[in-house]
C-alpha cells in the first residue's frame, strides 16, 4: 500500500464529474443490496411510453437502459451535472431538464413510469406526474447510510430525521399512491484504503458536509493505520426500495 499521503492526495486530485464511482473499483466493495434495481427497471420500461427519471446525475444509469422510452425525460438538481447528462442522453434520445428542488418539470398526468435511484423524493411531485395506473420505482439511501464513517471520524451524524422503507411508504401512502413493494436493507460496504474513503467523502458530501482532507487529517491517520493493521474499514450501507403506484380511475 502507498504512504498516507499520496493515497490522500491522489483520492484529493480525482476530478468529480457525472455520478460514476468507477474510480473505487478494487478500492471499496459492496454497498449493493440484494435486489437489482436495474432489472426490475427494465422490467418496468417494457411497454413503457413515457419515462422520468429523478436526479439522473451524469445519466450513467438512465443511459444504462437503452433503449429509452420514446418520449424520456431526465431531471438533475446538481448544474455541473446538467451539460453532462446532456452529452450522454441526448443522443439516446433523452431531454434533460435542470430541476434545482424537489419540484418535477413535467406536465401533469404525463409519464408511465418514474424512476428514482437515489434522488430527491417529493412523494406529492410524483403523484402529480404519474398516470393512473403508473408506476414510481425509487431505490433510496436511509438515514442509518455509512453511520460508522462519522463515528470514525469524530464527526456529526449525517442525518436528521429518519428517512427509511416504512417513512417513504407512508408519505407516498399520504400522497394517495398504492404501495405495492418495499425492501430494506444494510449491505456491508468496505474501503480497502484510506484515499478510497476520501474519495466516497468528497462525491458524497453529505456524509459529512465539512469534509476536508486537511480538517480531517487526525482522524484520516488513524483510519489508516487501521486498515494497515486490520486490512480494510468496514461500514454498513443503508437501502431501501419501494415501488407505489397511481391507482387507476
Amino acid at each position: 500500500m502507498d504512504t498516507f499521503e499520496r493515497l490522500v492526495a491522489e483520492a484529493v486530485a480525482v476530478p468529480l464529474e457525472g455520478w460514476d464511482f468507477g474510480w473505487l473499483d478494487g478500492r471499496a466493495v459492496g454497498s449493493q443490496p440484494s435486489w437489482s434495481y436495474p432489472g426490475l427497471a427494465r422490467d418496468l420500461l417494457r411497454g413503457c411510453s413515457a419515462l422520468l427519471d429523478v436526479d439522473t446525475g451524469g445519466g450513467e444509469f438512465l443511459a444504462s437502459l437503452a433503449p429509452l422510452p420514446a418520449s424520456t425525460t431526465a431531471v438533475e438538481g446538481w448544474p455541473p451535472n446538467v451539460p453532462v447528462a446532456r452529452d450522454r442522453l441526448a443522443p439516446l434520445g433523452a431531454e434533460v431538464r435542470f430541476a434545482p428542488d424537489g419540484t418535477l418539470p413535467v406536465e401533469s398526468a404525463s409519464v408511465d413510469v418514474v424512476l428514482n435511484r437515489h434522488g430527491r423524493l417529493d412523494p406529492q411531485e410524483v403523484a402529480r406526474v404519474l398516470r393512473p395506473g403508473a408506476t414510481l420505482l425509487t431505490q433510496q439511501v436511509g438515514s442509518d447510510d455509512c453511520a460508522a464513517i462519522n463515528a470514525a471520524l469524530a464527526a456529526p451524524a449525517a442525518h436528521g430525521a429518519a428517512w427509511n422503507a416504512e417513512t417513504a411508504a407512508q408519505a407516498l401512502t399520504a400522497a394517495g399512491l398504492t404501495v405495492t413493494d418495499v425492501r430494506e436493507e444494510w449491505p456491508p460496504l468496505t474501503f480497502l484504503d484510506v484515499g478510497a474513503l476520501v474519495y466516497q467523502l468528497r462525491a458524497v458530501p453529505w456524509q459529512v458536509p465539512d469534509f476536508t482532507a486537511d480538517r480531517y487529517d487526525t482522524a484520516l491517520r488513524r483510519i489508516d493505520q487501521q486498515i494497515r493493521a486490520e486490512g480494510a474499514l468496514r461500514v454498513h450501507a443503508h437501502r431501501f426500495l419501494v415501488r407505489a403506484s397511481r391507482p387507476p380511475r
